[in-house]
């Protein structure tokens, strides 16, 4: 699409929205920009946007202007409900995804990575193997650069390897890569999606315009992204717990027996790597490199380089990232356990009795199962944000008492340290989203950071 002299309106003055305004304006588009905060509110990337001469309508919607559009971006923040966007789409107007207008001038092979959990740890591990066999990757989407920030970089020989969130592939059109992946899927956002079955179906979305030249990886022990697979036009390669692919009626894929992880695809029929050659913690951990080893090896990356970059990759910052030891009392920053999921692969990876900081932004979640995988586990329970009472009443619903309700991150890292043993940890693993407290989930992680290094000094 030549978008010289086209009038696209950007939605959302987040770092996507500001990126794909500012690459639309470098291609010959009328940008305008919109957001429902004001001037004031955005700061520093208004004097940004202006100095690209990109025109900004902030501090209210942009519903009497959107049928002069000729395209609509809209940020993943966005939800696609609004009377604006449904205005515009009854109107003819597009309206794509910031990854969809990436997808549309990217010239080279996409990896896209989706599902509820692991998507950024299996992203970064995809990145690195491919970082170590290819000219010029792109690691991007989801996992905090724009996809639009990288695109004028590629060129045919390129990678990108994204990380793609359920809100980006809403609105997606023709967005189709060269090989997906779906790790997981339990439920989450459902304030946005209203109903699992419309999660699932965004999610499912990843793989709706590959053809039989493509390829899709699944989780086979996943019951849900199992059944993806009758709805896949394109290749599919699961990846299972388990010793033998051909029990489960499988005859190539990538499995572990808990020991090692295996491949069985074309011409090889071998082992990847032993578990314990892994720096990553946790079965969860297992299932995102089998995923990661999938996407390379269909990708055509030879098995030593895949196994080399498996040794030396560490845990992605805020998940299950480790921070320090004080007083034999271990600290760990899950910042991106923002659902009930997430958190209990956090605690269940965790090998000492755990000191927890949970609570945050509600989602909708519902927190039995997380409260359920305390026990024998955790020992205590720090509880910030919004949805302490919701926790709170389900810890007692389940008979764990030993829990306090904390006033402020730095106030949790305080009591948690305080109630520690020697051989304990200190676990940040909220179960819910930061919104409440924080501007996101990086900055919370980077604020326990630095409370846990002070409590050192």
């Amino acid at each position: 699409m030549n978008f010289n002299g086209k009038k696209v309106l950007v939605a959302g003055v987040a770092r996507s929205g500001i990126s794909a305004a500012v690459l639309l304006k470098k291609l010959g588009a009328d940008v305008t920009v919109s957001d429902s905060k004001t001037e004031a509110q955005i700061g520093d990337d208004v004097k940004y946007l202006k100095e690209n001469n990109i025109v900004l309508r902030l501090g209210k919607n942009p519903d009497d202007i959107v049928l002069k559009q000729d395209l609509i971006v809209l940020s993943p923040g966005i939800p696609c409900d609004l009377p604006f966007v449904l205005a515009a789409e009854k109107g003819g107007v597009p309206v794509w995804s910031e990854i969809e207008l990436g997808y549309r001038l990217s010239p080279c092979e996409i990896i896209a990575v989706t599902g509820t959990n692991g998507k950024t740890t299996t992203t970064s591990l995809v990145g690195e193997i491919f970082g170590n066999f290819a000219k010029n990757v792109a690691v991007v989407g989801n996992i905090g650069i724009p996809f639009t920030e990288k695109v004028l970089g590629l060129d045919r020989e390129s990678f990108a390897v994204a990380e793609i969130s359920s809100f980006q592939l809403e609105k997606i059109v023709d967005f189709k890569p060269h090989i997906s992946a779906v790790l997981n899927i339990t439920p989450d956002h459902l304030n946005r999606h209203k109903t699992l079955e419309n999660y699932i179906s965004a999610k499912m979305r990843i793989f709706e315009n590959q053809d039989f030249n493509d390829f899709l990886i699944l989780n086979y022990d996943d019951l849900v992204c199992r059944k993806m697979a009758d709805y896949a036009k394109c290749k599919v390669l699961y990846f299972a717990n388990t010793n033998s692919l051909e029990k489960l009626g499988l005859y190539e894929g990538i499995y572990s027996d808990g020991t090692g992880i295996f491949v069985k695809y074309g011409e090889y029929n071998q082992k990847v790597i032993d578990i314990s050659k892994l720096k990553i913690l946790g079965q969860h951990n297992i299932e995102n490199a089998m995923a990661a080893v999938g996407i390379s090896i269909v990708g055509g990356v030879p098995i030593d380089i895949i196994t080399e970059t498996l040794k030396n990759f560490r845990a992605v910052e805020h998940r299950i990232e480790y921070v320090t030891t004080i007083n034999d009392i271990e600290f760990y920053n899950d910042s991106k356990g923002t659902n009930p999921d997430a958190a209990i692969k956090a605690v269940e990876a965790m090998r000492r009795p755990i000191c927890l900081i949970g609570g945050g932004y509600d989602k909708k979640s519902d927190f039995d199962e997380w409260i359920k995988s305390f026990d024998g586990k955790v020992k205590y329970l720090a509880v910030i944000g919004e949805v302490s009472d919701k926790i709170i009443n389900t810890a007692e619903k389940y008979g764990f008492k030993n829990y306090e309700k904390a006033d402020s991150l730095e106030t949790a890292v305080k009591m948690c340290f305080e109630n520690a043993e020697r051989g304990d940890c200190v676990l940040l693993s909220p179960a819910c989203a930061s919104w409440d407290m924080f501007e996101s989930y990086e900055q919370r992680g980077t604020l326990f950071k630095q409370f846990v290094i002070d409590l050192g000094r």
